[in-house]
């Protein structure tokens, strides 16, 4: 039997022996059948997500869809940075203005936390806050909110460790902040582009770009920069990083401390509530820090933008409620306002810069990045998140339901189609079409929001907290007036305070058995209902110990350390193919191309990828991650994993494979007794039929559990 014939064979069999272990397994009473929802949502790269993610079925194609893509999506801007672990992206591809060289961002690591607190594994959430501390990811490059979002990380793993390690640091940003404070106002004031809204009323209308036939206008003056102002944002951030540093400092023992910081968040508190909401448009809005020729310092901007509902993301407005700042929330549901038919607007129509587009992409000639007026998934987020809170935690007001959060989390689920069909999320829509407005190679697959969290903390209404208790509040309507409405949902493995929890809503109690309502267990075991859909509150039993796992490194990782790991090739179709493939970015994306392919003319017998780690280091596993896109490229049919030895390249001795043979769009690992050694290849025949990508080559001390 040749070569060929014979991998056919044993891989039927293997995928045969695979189905009948998934189906040897029953799931437990009322639990989702995490494996098959696994394969049909990750394909090969199943396995990951099997440890890591919570499983979600709702009565709603569409946002089990994108939920399932953004997990995908998460997954894809995890990096591998070596000794530091790892960080979460913002772009996939680089951006000029990422930091270097790791090419994150700090204005999307909130985001990015406040997603990854819901993967089972926390050693990614825990990386992230240490890299945004100790690595300097934190370098007030944007406005941002990480304290805040560090501490609601803790939330859901119930370990504030990761948290209060950098509480000194926490305070030193914060206060580093004080270069853009005003004493005599008590608040703080940001250039629209540095709070990552460039293009925003304060900056084109202190420019003179606002006013066409103003004298002062000037071309070159067009909004991108300037419009110094007092806006909602970066005072509602500093409030909710003074709660977060104050609520540490209490649990380090540090009293005088966690006064202080309490102390700030008031007195911003009362300086937002008193000073930026603008009752005149009866919003939150921005008021101008300096005067320009067309712009006086201390009025307001001339329009409603979506930025003023940040404070409600951070509860500034005080839980009792008030009418009149409640009036707001009436303006996010009309269609003349930010209502726009196919997505939220970041700037109202009648703004007379509306859409106006002022900048192109040099390169491209394509249209830019602007905040005054397109669809934006980072501020749509944040509307949605400060929604949730206002229905769970606010009075209950006519202006809004919590019809109207599920109607706009539809809307907002929907913006994630590229194409029917095809989700590729982008940066910026226009929301009277619906098609994106930016396009650019960049904006696949881009992550600078929020999804996951509105599922689970808005929709499904898991409201995380510091104490061992389990708190639940679906945002859907129990009276089902809505004319698509829920009849059931369940989540499954989901991992919140150490214990594994599943919450199962079943209107009729039909489709999981276990009766009509609402139902959660913890490890296993029924903890509440079913009862009625509504809120429930109850104690969790003591945390579980567990014996500590450290995080994996790995060893092979160089995102452009000129003393790390470097990569060689026999051949390469691009100049730096070879060190993408120990970049530390992953994902299986066509869109955005990664790693190295040999080069299409070459006629060598075998082509080869090598890693000199730089120094001798004791390996026990290495992972593979091939590409394959249905087409052009597909898994090579073997591949021999090799090191250098006294007398060359050898084999790496008893390796064992998992899967037996090589798949594409998923983990390769090739596991084997400790062994010392400073240089690795992978060698893969060649094929002139076919080609192969090698999206990344990951070298660790220890394997993956």
């Amino acid at each position: 039997m040749s070569l060929t014939n014979r991998f056919r064979v044993l891989l039927i069999l293997t995928l045969l022996s695979a189905v009948a272990g998934a189906q040897s397994k029953p799931q437990p009473h009322g639990r989702l059948p995490l494996q098959k929802l696994a394969t049909q949502n990750f394909g090969a790269d199943a396995p990951w997500f099997l440890r890591n993610i919570p499983f979600l079925e709702i009565d709603d194609p569409e946002i089990q869809r994108i939920y399932y893509y953004r997990w995908k999506l998460f997954r894809a801007h995890i990096r591998e940075i070596g000794p530091q672990g790892t960080t979460v992206l913002e772009f996939l591809d680089d951006v000029p203005w990422a930091r270097e060289p790791f090419t994150d961002l700090n204005d999307s690591a909130s985001f990015h936390l406040m997603e990854a607190r819901w993967l089972r594994d926390p050693s990614v959430v825990d990386n992230l806050i240490d890299h945004l501390y100790t690595g300097g990811a934190n370098d007030r490059h944007f406005s941002e909110s990480i304290a805040a979002a560090a501490e609601a990380a803790t939330f859901v793993t119930g370990d504030a460790a990761p948290a209060l390690r950098h509480l000194d640091t926490m305070q030193h940003v914060f206060n580093l902040w004080d270069d853009h404070f005003n004493r005599a106002r008590n608040l703080y004031w940001i250039e629209p582009l540095l709070d990552a809204t460039e293009y925003t009323i304060a900056s084109i209308d202190a420019s003179g770009a606002g006013f066409a036939d103003h004298p002062s206008s000037d071309p070159n003056r067009n909004g991108f920069t300037g419009g110094f102002a007092f806006r909602p944002s970066i005072n509602s951030y500093q409030f909710a990083n003074a709660l977060a540093i104050s609520h540490l400092a209490a649990l380090a023992h540090k009293p005088e401390a966690a006064a202080d910081y309490a102390a700030r968040a008031e007195r911003l508190r009362t300086a937002v509530l008193s000073q930026l909401w603008n009752p005149a448009l009866q919003h939150f809005t921005d008021r101008y820090a300096q005067s320009t020729p067309t712009a006086q310092a201390g009025d307001f901007i001339r329009g409603r933008e979506l930025v003023g509902y940040v404070p409600w993301l951070y509860e500034l407005p005080p839980r009792s409620g008030d009418p009149a700042t409640d009036a707001s929330w009436a303006h996010l549901l009309a269609p003349n306002e930010f209502a726009g038919p196919f997505g939220l607007r970041t700037v109202e129509p009648s703004y007379p810069r509306y859409l106006t587009q002022y900048r192109y992409d040099a390169a491209t000639g394509l249209p830019e990045c602007q905040w005054n007026g397109p669809s934006w998934p980072f501020q749509t987020s944040q509307a949605l998140g400060a929604l949730a809170n206002f229905l769970h935690d606010y009075p209950a007001s006519p202006i809004i339901t919590r019809d109207d959060y599920l109607r706009l989390l539809r809307q907002y689920t929907h913006q994630h189609f590229l194409s029917p069909g095809h989700p590729d999320l982008q940066e910026d829509y226009n929301s009277d079409t619906g098609t994106p407005i930016v396009g650019l190679p960049r904006s696949h697959h881009y992550l600078h929001s929020t999804y996951i969290d509105l599922v689970l903390t808005g929709l499904i209404g898991i409201r995380p907290q510091s104490a061992n208790v389990f708190e639940l509040d679906p945002l859907l309507d129990p009276v089902q007036r809505n004319p698509r409405p829920i009849h059931w949902f369940a989540i499954d493995h989901l991992r919140y305070h150490s214990h594994d929890l599943s919450i199962i809503y079943d209107e009729k109690g039909a489709r999981y058995g276990l009766g009509p309502g609402l139902s959660v267990f913890v490890d296993g075991i029924r903890a509440a209902g079913p009862v009625p859909l509504g809120r429930m509150h109850f104690k969790l039993p003591p945390p579980r110990r567990s014996a500590y796992t450290a995080p994996r490194t790995d060893l092979a990782a160089n995102p452009g350390f000129p003393e790390g790991p470097r990569s060689t090739a026999s051949s390469s179709d691009l100049p730096d193919g070879a060190s993408q493939a120990i970049d530390g970015r992953l994902w299986f994306f066509p869109e955005n191309r990664n790693g190295w392919s040999p080069a299409p003319d070459s006629r060598l017998a075998d082509e080869w990828l090598a890693v000199d780690l730089r120094k001798p280091m004791t390996l026990s596993s290495i992972e593979l991650f091939f590409f394959a896109d249905g087409r052009a490229f597909q898994a090579p049919h073997w591949f021999h994993l090799q090191f250098m030895s006294p007398s060359g390249w050898k084999d790496i001795p008893r390796q064992h494979r998992e899967p037996a043979f090589p798949i594409a769009n998923g983990e390769n690992r090739i596991t084997f007794p400790p062994t010392t050694m400073k240089q690795i290849r992978a060698v893969i025949p060649h094929i002139a039929s076919t080609q192969t990508r090698l999206i990344e080559l990951k070298a660790f001390a220890t394997a993956q559990k």
